[in-house]
């Protein structure tokens, strides 16, 4: 790409324009979540052949074919025991999972969990829409309370996922939430979630306009949209355990949790060091400068 033509779209050297059109519906924030992304890559100073995007089913799951990076469209939950093998078998890799809620939490939750446990080098980027979008508008884990969804025509009954709490919990390095409309602060926490030296979590709220919406006749497009970004309120360091979302109720939004803890593989080394001494120095260790 040429610099005048890099100048009128600054970040169509990252996407693959072949593919454009692409699928989502009109007024689905993915493709805003995606334009952050692409941002974040460009102003980051990490090497572009040494970023892997990994993302699994799902609406969100597609955003991989759309990267023109190494990406994988893995199986349904999936996406983060593979970026993680990546992670292992490459450790200079900067791998990022880009999927969705119901992917990342309702199908591959367990995985979630232990990666955050083990605080593995990764950036996951969760599209929360609350609700299985792709496959017909089924509840979620993150669906809330007394909303409307394909199984629960008279309203969810289940206590959904509080995610930064569950991540916090779990013990991730890194935690933010923001809406699809917070484009600036998406996009700076990806860049922080990339240069964080352990497991990273950046939630963007995105409700569902074809299904989730006009199930709840909660108004549509942009409309929809802007009533989360209205009712969203800017709380940096907020106790995890008060970031429920409920139905319709104020959303609070920030960057929860900047810790410092060894990495995964930083951990290992260090164990083996101690187990094994010079032999591992020579033979065992696994680099991750």
């Amino acid at each position: 790409m040429n610099d005048e033509a890099r100048q009128k779209n600054p970040i169509e050297h990252l996407l693959r324009m072949d593919r454009i059109p692409h699928i989502w519906c009109p007024g689905c924030g993915i493709g805003t979540v995606v334009t952050s992304f692409a941002e974040a890559l460009r102003k980051s100073n990490i090497e572009l052949d040494k970023i892997a995007v990994v993302s699994g089913i799902g609406c969100t799951g597609r955003v991989a074919g759309y990267i023109k990076l190494d990406s994988f469209h893995t199986t349904h939950g999936r996406a983060i025991p593979f970026a993680t093998g990546l992670k292992l078998a490459n450790p200079e890799l900067k791998v990022v999972v880009f999927s969705g809620d119901g992917d990342i939490f309702g199908i591959g939750g367990n995985h979630f969990i232990h990666a955050a446990r083990r605080n593995m080098d990764l950036t996951v980027i969760c599209v929360n829409n609350f609700n299985y979008a792709m496959t017909g508008g089924q509840v979620a884990a993150t669906t809330p309370t007394d909303a409307n969804a394909s199984t629960a025509p008279y309203g969810n009954f289940e206590q959904p996922f509080s995610i930064p709490y569950l991540a916090d919990a779990a013990g991730a390095s890194y935690v933010a939430r923001w809406t699809a409309l917070h484009l600036r602060r998406v996009t700076k926490s990806i860049q922080e979630g990339m240069d964080k030296n352990g497991f990273s979590l950046i939630e963007v709220i995105t409700p569902c306009v074809t299904l989730y919406a006009r199930r709840n006749r909660l108004g549509d497009g942009l409309n929809l949209l802007k009533y989360y970004y209205d009712k969203s309120e800017i709380k940096h360091g907020a106790d995890t355990r008060d970031l429920d979302i409920s139905y319709q109720g104020k959303l609070i939004v920030g960057k929860f949790i900047d810790r410092e803890r060894p990495n995964f593989i930083d951990a290992m080394n260090q164990h083996m060091s101690t187990v094994l001494g010079d032999d591992y120095e020579l033979y065992g260790r696994i680099n991750n400068d």
